[in-house]
């Protein structure tokens, strides 16, 4: 089932955000209203967005407060954050940049140019994965096709293990901690504990069966694929 972005906005103003609302869903998006940053707030704890639409004034604290809160956070600081504002000064401009904003749009703004700006940001989130094949020891991975081998044999492989293998391959010899891995492998799309990462690699490493040592496990840190191990683990297989 493709996945619809979730774009949170974050306005007081009920005509502009149900106009806004409108559109978004008209072009495939799932738009959700709040109308100040308490209550966008608690939409961030139950499910975490695509996008936020951060109008820069807010009742109570304004939106560059909470655009500065956000980025500060580990679990948002990688959401896109675009700031609607009637303000224009070049001054209020890199204020809301400072403050960790991705873009500005200053009302009034066209339609076609919100959900271009939209657009692009969600084009930076999308998780990274290649469709390229990949070869690391005697690991084969053909992203198109979505086929794994282990020494010419095709082994079984669930669609998130697989989508794990596939980010580690192509960034094989690195560590890369539980936090990277949910940001590019889930795409932090909705809140996941980061010991579900250990429950996958598990699984993972179960799948490749022999050639499961290859997958690391870096104390204190997390996760990496190397070929260092794999020769002289699987030369003593029966």
């Amino acid at each position: 089932m493709r996945h619809l972005p979730k774009v949170l906005i974050v306005e007081d103003e009920s005509s502009i955000a149900e106009l806004i609302s409108v559109n978004l869903r008209h072009n495939g998006m799932t738009p959700i209203w709040a109308e100040d940053g308490e209550s966008a707030q608690r939409e961030i704890d139950a499910v975490l967005p695509d996008v936020i639409l951060l109008d820069w004034m807010l009742p109570g604290q304004s939106g560059v407060m909470w655009a500065r809160k956000w980025r500060n956070d580990p679990r948002t600081k990688s959401v896109p954050i675009l700031m609607l504002t009637a303000k224009s000064a070049e001054n209020d401009k890199v204020s809301g940049l400072d403050a960790g904003a991705d873009d500005y749009i200053t009302k009034p703004f066209s339609t076609q140019e919100l959900l271009a700006r939209i657009r692009a940001v969600l084009r930076r989130r999308t998780p990274e994965q290649s469709t390229e094949t990949v070869t690391i020891g005697c690991i084969h991975l053909d992203g198109a096709t979505h086929r794994v081998t282990v020494t010419d044999i095709p082994i079984k492989i669930g669609p998130t293990e697989f989508k794990l293998l596939n980010f580690l391959m192509h960034h094989s010899e690195r560590v890369h901690t539980r936090s990277q891995l949910l940001d590019k492998v889930w795409g932090d799309h909705v809140f996941i504990e980061e010991r579900t990462v250990d429950v996958h690699v598990k699984r993972l490493r179960e799948a490749l069966g022999a050639a499961g040592v290859m997958v690391e496990t870096v104390r204190g840190t997390g996760y990496r694929l190397t070929s260092q191990v794999q020769v002289d683990s699987l030369s003593q297989q029966p």
